[in-house]
């Protein structure tokens, strides 16, 4: 079967999830309401990239793709639009969007092809932005805190508003850091909120200006830590013994052995 067959398979068993005598929830689902399914899936996608298994990616590519199907199917049912009215646009607009491959442009580095991307992108819009507009606007409200202050300090950066380079961007966090140590000592519980928030936004700046994804670099943190910690709980309990029970000195030398066997 092609990737093509195998598309409109799955189609089709969406068609029949959703005809008549299909899936009584399926049928009941609107745009509206699978919104939170995709967010739901596109997450669980994130974290199986960041897990390196790539048959949990696989998986998790199908579940973001039948969600994003199923929405499709929604308005083409209502008559608004359908598949391939998706992939044709779509398919024009990245081929705007990249003059240096599918026309006469040209772009040195990363860089000046989202300065061009930032431009087309302006012009699709209808021009200059009015006097009052700001280039933080249109970022999605509900993106997570941590893509949002990466996606604010590119766009900042990109109005020329950025350190010279991570030198800079250090210097800021010895000055965050120096400044929370200040609002723990007061035991002000505002100020400590307020300097770790611009501690976790100097990181995400520091991340941006080394050409890291602060999110991924995050969700690859998180789950080393807890792939070493069930390591740590399994080896406690195959000898019987609680977590809370054993001694702090012992469980860190055992943190210690499970990083270096890795």
């Amino acid at each position: 079967m092609s990737a093509a067959e195998a598309l409109e398979t799955l189609r089709g068993l969406i068609r029949r999830l959703r005809g008549p005598g299909g899936c009584p929830w399926d049928r009941e689902q609107t745009p509206a309401s699978m919104v939170r399914h995709l967010l739901e899936e596109a997450h669980e996608l994130a974290d199986a990239v960041a897990s390196g298994d790539e048959e949990a990616v696989r998986e998790e590519l199908g579940d973001v793709l039948f969600q994003i199907l199923f929405l499709g199917e929604c308005y083409e049912e209502e008559g608004r639009f359908d598949l391939e009215a998706v992939c044709r646009g779509i398919t024009a607009k990245m081929t705007r969007r990249h003059p240096h491959v599918f026309g006469t442009a040209r772009a040195a580095d990363s860089a000046e092809v989202l300065r061009n991307w930032r431009r087309i992108k302006q012009q699709e819009k209808g021009g200059a932005p009015e006097p009052a507009s700001s280039r933080l606007d249109r970022l999605p409200a509900g993106l997570p805190a941590l893509l949002r202050a990466q996606a604010v300090g590119e766009r900042a950066a990109a109005a020329g508003f950025d350190w010279e380079d991570a030198e800079g961007v250090l210097a800021k966090l010895a000055e965050e850091w120096s400044e929370f140590r200040a609002a723990r000592a007061s035991a002000d519980p505002a100020a400590l909120e307020r300097e770790i928030g611009d501690l976790l936004f100097t990181l995400v700046n520091l991340a941006r200006c080394c050409g890291v994804s602060a999110d991924g670099a995050l969700r690859g943190a998180v789950y080393k830590f807890e792939r070493r910690f069930r390591t740590l709980e399994t080896r406690l309990a195959a000898q019987g013994r609680r977590m809370e029970e054993v001694p702090q000195a012992e469980k860190d030398r055992l943190w210690e052995e499970i990083k270096a066997g890795e």
